[in-house]
C-alpha cells in the first residue's frame, strides 16, 4: 500500500472534507476501530458473483436457479453431509432450503414426529448457514438477518457446538424454539438466509423480456433482491421504449407476444387492455385466414385452442401491419439513421401481389392488406390511429410496467465493469480491421465506450420529465434504432428481416448479416483492444456477453478468444432449447476462480417441491486463480483502501490538533 501524504499542507488542503468525515467518526477511538474493521474485511475471501443472460421470461427456471444458487447449495450440502446423510436425505434437505414454506407443509402432512424432524433439521441448517456465511463479516451477516430471529440466529451461527461447554447452550436454544412453536418460522428464516448468502451479487446480461410468460414475475423478484444489476438487452430496450410511448416499440412488443402466443406478461402482468385490438382485428380480417400469422407454440402446456389461435392470428396480422407503417414513419422522420431501405411497405404492388426488397421484386405470400393506402403506405387508417392511441394509453398508465422500467433504469446500464469483467449484452460495433466503428448519434460520431455511454444518456433522457420536450421525443424515437438499427450495440446486424419472413418465400432475403464484432470476437487481440478501450485492467480480465445462443449441443464452446471472452446465452427460454441443446448457463465467479454451470431443462416448481427434483447442472472450470482472491483484490477492496487512507488522514488530523475530537 503506498504511503499517504500526511504533511500539514496536505491535511489543510483536505480539511473541509476531513471535518465532514469527522461527523461520522468523532473520536480517535472510533477512527481506529473503523480502520481495523476495514483492514479485516480486505482479508476476507471474495464474495460470490453470479452472471445470467437472456432469461426471456422463463420465471420458474430463473427462480429455481436463484433458490439453488446454480447448484452451489447442493454442492455445499454434499460437502458437509456427504458421509452422514443418504442421497434422498440430501435431496430433501436441499428442497427444504429452496422452497421452505411449501416443503414444510408436506412434512407436516407426512411426518408423525415433528419435534424430532425440527431438531435434526435445525442442526443441519445451522451447519449449512455457518458455511455459507463464513465469507462475510458478522456485520454483513447481521444486516442480512430477518429482524424477528436476528439475535438467536447470530448466537447459533457464532457458537461452536463442538465445544462441550456450548453444546447444552445451543441445545437449549433449539429446544426452546421448538417448544414455543416457532420452529417452522425459524426454519424458513434460516433457509432464506442460506439463499441470500449464497449469491452476493447477481449480474444479468440483458433480455429479461420476450418469449416466456413471466418477465413481470422476474422483475418482481429482482425488485426485492439484495444486490443486482443489469446490462440492458435489445428486448429490454424494446419494452422500455414501449413504456416511454414509442408506438413502433409498442406495436413490436404486441406482435412478438402474439407470435409466441404469450400475452401473460401484457395482460396479467401489466394490465394492458387487448379488447380494442381484438375487436379491430376480428372486424378487419374477418374473411382472412391469416395463415402466416398463426402463433408458434413452444410450450405444449400453454397451447391455445383453435378458436383462440384464430383470434391471435388476426391480432398478430393487424399489429404487424401497424408496426410496418409506424417504423416507416420513423425512417422518413430520421434519415440520419440510414434505414429508408427498410420502409418496405412503399415497395408493395397490391395489383401484382409483389414487393420490392433490396431492389429485387418478389411475389408476396399474402397480399390481403385492407388498411394499406398505396399512395400513403405509412399512414395509419383512422381506426388504426385511434386503436394505437388507446393501446399507448394502456402502456403509459400501467403502474406495474412503469415501476419495472424504473427498476431497469435504477439498476441498469448499457455496459458495466465489475472486478475486471466487461459486461454488455450484445456488441460494440467494429470495423473489419478490429477498430471501433464510429456511429452517428444525435449529430456526433461516437465509438466504443463513448457510443454506449451516449446511448445510455439518450435512454435516460427519455424518462427525464424536466428535459426539453423536443429532445425527449428524439430520444424516445431512438429506442427503435436501438432495437433494430444496423449499428446499434444491441443489434449490430445488417437488418431485421421481419417483413421478409412474413411475406417472402426466398430464404436469401431472410438473412441478417452480423456485424464485425461477432466475427472478430474469437480473436484474443481484438478482445484485449476492446478491454483497453473500456479501461478494464487486471491479469484476469474478461468480456462477458449474452444475446447469441451458444450451440452447446453441437459442440460450440462458450469460452472464446483464449479465455478472454465468455458468451453465456445458453437458452433459458424453451424456444432455444433445440438450438443450444441445453437450458441456460450460470457463470459463477468465486474466490478461487470462474466456473460455468450448464443447466438441463427445468420441469416445474411443483415437481421440484413434491419429488425433490432439481435442475441437473454440470460445472466446467473456466479459470482458476493462482491464489484465493480476497476482498482486497476486488473493486470493493479499492473503495475500502481509499476509505482507510481517508481515515488515516483523519487520525493524523486529530492527533496533530487540526480537528478536535
Amino acid at each position: 500500500m503506498p504511503k499517504n501524504d500526511f504533511s500539514a499542507g496536505n491535511i489543510r488542503a483536505d480539511l473541509r472534507y476531513l471535518k465532514l468525515l469527522a461527523r461520522d467518526f468523532p473520536t480517535i477511538s472510533q477512527v481506529t476501530t473503523e480502520i481495523i474493521n476495514l483492514e479485516a474485511i480486505l482479508h476476507l475471501p471474495k464474495p460470490t458473483e453470479h452472471f445470467l443472460a437472456d432469461l426471456h421470461g422463463e420465471y420458474e427456471a430463473f427462480d429455481h436457479v436463484l433458490r439453488n444458487a446454480s447448484g452451489n447449495i447442493k454442492r455445499k450440502v454434499k460437502e458437509i453431509f456427504g458421509n452422514t446423510l443418504r442421497e434422498k436425505e440430501i435431496r430433501d434437505l436441499c428442497t427444504l432450503i429452496y422452497y421452505p414454506k411449501q416443503k414444510l407443509e408436506l412434512v407436516k402432512q407426512q411426518d408423525t414426529n415433528l419435534a424430532d424432524y425440527y431438531q435434526a433439521t435445525l442442526n443441519q441448517l445451522i451447519a449449512v448457514c455457518r458455511s455459507v456465511s463464513s465469507k462475510y463479516t458478522r456485520s454483513k451477516v447481521r444486516k442480512s438477518l430477518p429482524k424477528e430471529f436476528a439475535y438467536i440466529i447470530e448466537e447459533l451461527l457464532h457458537e461452536n457446538s463442538d465445544d462441550r461447554n456450548k453444546q447444552a447452550y445451543v441445545g437449549v436454544i433449539i429446544q426452546t424454539i421448538i417448544g414455543t412453536g416457532r420452529a417452522a418460522g425459524f426454519i424458513v428464516a434460516l433457509c432464506e438466509l442460506i439463499q441470500r448468502l449464497s449469491i452476493d451479487q447477481l449480474h444479468i446480461l440483458g433480455d429479461i423480456f420476450d418469449r416466456g410468460p413471466g418477465a413481470h414475475l422476474i422483475l418482481d423478484t429482482l425488485s426485492g433482491y439484495h444486490h443486482w444489476d443489469i446490462q440492458w438487452g435489445n428486448h429490454d430496450m424494446l419494452w422500455m421504449g414501449a413504456a416511454a410511448g414509442n408506438e413502433a416499440c409498442i406495436a413490436s412488443v404486441l406482435r412478438l407476444s402474439f407470435r409466441y402466443a404469450n400475452t401473460q406478461t401484457l395482460e396479467e402482468g401489466y394490465g394492458i387492455n387487448m379488447v380494442p385490438l381484438a375487436t379491430f382485428a376480428m372486424e378487419t380480417y374477418a374473411d382472412d385466414p391469416c395463415t402466416l400469422f398463426y402463433p408458434k407454440i413452444e410450450d405444449p402446456n400453454r397451447r391455445p385452442n383453435e378458436k383462440q389461435c384464430r383470434l391471435i392470428a388476426q391480432m398478430h396480422k393487424a399489429i404487424a401491419i401497424i408496426q410496418f407503417k409506424l417504423e416507416g414513419q420513423l425512417y422518413e422522420k430520421h434519415p440520419e439513421w440510414g434505414m429508408q431501405d427498410r420502409a418496405l411497405l412503399s415497395g408493395i404492388n397490391l395489383e401484382e401481389k409483389t414487393c420490392v426488397v433490396a431492389g429485387q421484386t418478389y411475389a408476396m405470400k399474402d397480399c390481403y392488406l385492407p388498411t394499406l393506402n398505396p399512395e400513403h403506405p405509412f399512414e395509419l387508417s383512422e381506426e388504426e390511429a385511434e386503436l394505437m392511441e388507446r393501446i399507448k394509453h394502456s402502456f403509459m398508465v400501467s403502474d406495474h410496467l412503469q415501476a419495472h422500467v424504473l427498476q431497469l433504469l435504477t439498476h441498469g446500464s448499457m455496459y458495466g465493469v465489475f472486478n475486471a469483467n466487461l459486461l454488455f449484452h450484445a456488441s460494440v460495433p467494429m470495423n473489419e480491421d478490429g477498430s471501433l466503428k464510429p456511429v452517428l448519434v444525435e449529430g456526433a460520431e461516437v465509438a466504443g465506450r463513448d457510443l454506449l455511454e451516449r446511448t445510455e444518456q439518450l435512454v435516460r433522457l427519455t424518462f427525464d420529465e424536466g428535459a426539453d420536450p423536443a429532445e425527449r421525443e428524439r430520444a424516445c424515437d431512438y429506442f427503435w434504432y436501438l432495437w433494430c438499427g444496423p449499428d446499434s450495440p444491441l443489434f449490430d446486424k445488417s437488418k431485421m428481416a421481419t417483413f421478409e419472413r412474413y411475406f417472402v418465400d426466398d430464404k436469401a432475403t431472410h438473412k441478417e448479416e452480423k456485424g464485425w464484432y461477432y466475427r472478430l470476437r474469437d480473436n484474443a487481440g481484438v478482445c484485449d483492444t476492446l478491454m483497453d478501450a473500456f479501461g478494464v485492467k487486471g491479469k484476469h480480465r474478461h468480456i462477458i456477453n449474452g444475446h447469441v445462443p451458444v450451440r452447446a449441443g453441437k459442440g460450440e464452446n462458450p469460452i472464446k478468444a483464449d479465455g478472454r471472452l465468455m458468451v453465456i446465452d445458453g437458452g433459458f427460454a424453451k424456444a432455444y432449447h433445440d438450438t443450444t441443446g441445453i437450458a441456460g448457463y450460470t457463470l459463477v465467479y468465486h474466490s478461487r476462480g470462474f466456473q460455468l454451470v450448464q443447466h438441463a431443462p427445468f420441469t416445474s416448481t411443483e415437481e421440484a417441491i413434491l419429488d425433490g427434483t432439481d435442475i441437473q447442472s454440470t460445472t466446467q472450470i473456466v479459470e482458476m486463480m493462482g491464489h484465493r482472491a480476497m476482498v482486497n483484490d476486488t473493486d470493493k477492496g479499492a473503495i475500502l483502501r481509499e476509505q482507510i487512507a481517508d481515515l488515516e488522514k483523519l487520525l493524523v488530523a486529530y492527533r496533530r490538533g487540526f480537528i478536535k475530537e
